[in-house]
């Protein structure tokens, strides 16, 4: 029995390696310079539960912070009265992360991880956008072969990938699927899950190393159902909020 998904993931991993080793070297630089200027680290909602993989995870790093925002009005009027024009046009995701970003805990010389396969979503350009204006520092997780084939939804027209200060190509093809199948008339199997979990381990592994060699090893998280996990835990999270990672 031959499975073409594996086939495929081994494909984007061999992209990454083989042609993304220096940019996710300099994402690595720009947290490492981060968490060793006072500085935070935090990961955006990268889609398809990705983001969680990275965070509280045994192995990973305490310093990487989930970085999560909504919006919520309540205010509803008579059904006639819905499409009111307004004095000026308003775009509520636009709003949500700049008031988001303005208020939270996010400050100057910070970084923030934001990912987007197609790279074309209004949230995560917004989010880079705001995060410039703020001093604070991006790092890309997407697909060039897919958003360069797509129109942007910001009303800026630009995508993910012009504007993060570094930008890591996960590899994905264009519409994310990967293996055709036959007697299927669409290609199947998304990729864009496994880009962003490698392209992201593959950072964090560059940050630790880079941190250890600086005299500086970071907090990294142990399974909690190992023997003893729970009170390494526990060590760990305190070291992690005395020292800053």
């Amino acid at each position: 029995m031959r499975f073409h998904y594996p086939e495929a993931v081994r494909k984007v991993v061999a992209h990454l390696e083989n042609t993304q080793a220096e940019a996710i070297e300099r994402a690595a630089q720009l947290v490492v310079g981060s968490l060793t200027a006072n500085g935070a680290v935090f990961c955006s909602d990268i889609g398809h539960g990705i983001q969680g993989d990275f965070l509280n995870r045994a192995g990973g790093l305490a310093a990487l912070q989930p970085l999560t925002f909504g919006l919520s009005v309540t205010d509803p009027v008579a059904r006639c009265r819905a499409e009111r024009p307004r004095p000026e046009p308003v775009n509520r995701e636009i709003e949500t992360v700049r008031v988001a970003l303005r208020t939270g805990n996010l400050r100057a010389g910070d970084v923030v991880v934001a990912g987007s396969v197609s790279g074309r979503n209004v949230r995560p350009v917004e989010l880079a956008l705001v995060c410039r204006d703020l001093g604070i520092r991006t790092i890309g997780l997407t697909s060039l072969t897919y958003t360069a084939r797509v129109e942007p939804l910001h009303p800026s027209g630009l995508r993910l990938c012009d504007v993060a200060d570094v930008v890591v190509d996960i590899g994905a093809p264009y519409g994310d699927a990967a293996v055709d199948l036959p007697g299927l008339d669409v290609t199947v199997m998304p990729v864009s899950g496994i880009g962003f979990a490698v392209a992201g381990w593959m950072i964090w592994e560059r940050v630790m190393t880079m941190m250890v060699d600086a005299g500086k090893p970071p907090t990294v998280f142990m399974s909690v159902n190992r023997e003893g996990g729970q009170q390494y835990y526990e060590r760990a999270r305190e070291r992690f909020n005395e020292l800053g990672y």
